[in-house]
């Protein structure tokens, strides 16, 4: 219990100091909102609805281009990390592809899409497929070439080796990519709000700043702090509950 609690020893730091400049008259800054003022505007925000409507907007773009992204990822990891012929024919145009930046990709999904949660979710589509495919792709290359033995002499189909031979056994690594895309699927919702998209909490935070209201601009970003903290906590608790190989594997780190 008290090594969990040194961790708030920094935000607690940096939130006295914080308090402490606004009552020095040479150092404060208007556009430096007192912390208890952010509070205020976080409570109202969330007690009003406000916060919460806009966590749902950017959620829904967010999981649904991570969703796309970890079917095609998934789906398409498997076969050419069974099949490396394929993927020496294809490689080259991933790589070709891999290093664009996900925004780049703003105004063409803006074309075909307009504004909204289809244009958001494609642009994080984009940008989760790769973790999800180039850890897929290594995870099932990792697999002991036994257990897809035992799999040919069994005379499993596609589907049936898919299933109970090689996810099970590339889970763990598989996992590692799944987390890392959905972190980059808020990280990269939240930025087409910003740039763009008029919705969700992105759009929520750039309205405040123009409007002035820095306190509620701070208090959005703390919110989409703790939001992306809690996203994160939740998918390692889910996949610790869902696979005894990533339990194990945390078990090991803490150990």
């Amino acid at each position: 219990m008290g090594k969990r609690w040194l961790g708030a020893v920094i935000p607690v730091g940096v939130l006295v100091l914080w308090e402490a400049a606004w009552h020095i008259e040479n150092v404060r800054m208007e556009s430096l909102s007192r912390p208890w003022d952010v509070g205020l505007a976080l409570f109202h925000g969330l007690a009003g609805g406000e916060f919460l409507i806009a966590t749902a907007e950017t959620f829904q773009a967010a999981l649904l281009g991570f969703a796309i992204a970890a079917v095609i990822g998934l789906v398409a990891g498997v076969v050419l990390g069974l099949l490396p012929w394929l993927e020496s024919v294809v490689g080259p145009s991933i790589d070709a592809m891999r290093p664009v930046p996900s925004v780049a990709l703003i105004p063409l999904t803006l074309m075909i899409f307009g504004f909204g949660v289809r244009m958001e979710a494609a642009v994080v589509a984009f940008a989760c497929l790769w973790p999800i495919l180039i850890v897929t792709i290594s995870a099932v290359r990792g697999i002991d070439t036994a257990l897809l033995n035992v799999a040919r002499v069994l005379e499993m189909s596609t589907y049936e080796r898919m299933v109970k031979i090689i996810l099970p056994a590339a889970l763990s690594r598989i996992a590692v990519g799944l987390q890392l895309a959905l972190a980059i699927s808020l990280v990269v919702a939240v930025t087409v709000e910003i740039v763009l998209n008029p919705r969700g909490l992105g759009h929520g935070m750039m309205s405040a700043q123009q409007a002035m209201r820095f306190d509620q601009m701070y208090a959005q970003l703390l919110w989409i702090g703790a939001v992306g903290w809690g996203l994160s906590y939740g998918s390692q608790v889910l996949l610790d509950r869902w696979s005894p190989a990533c339990r194990a594997d945390r078990a090991k780190e803490r150990s």
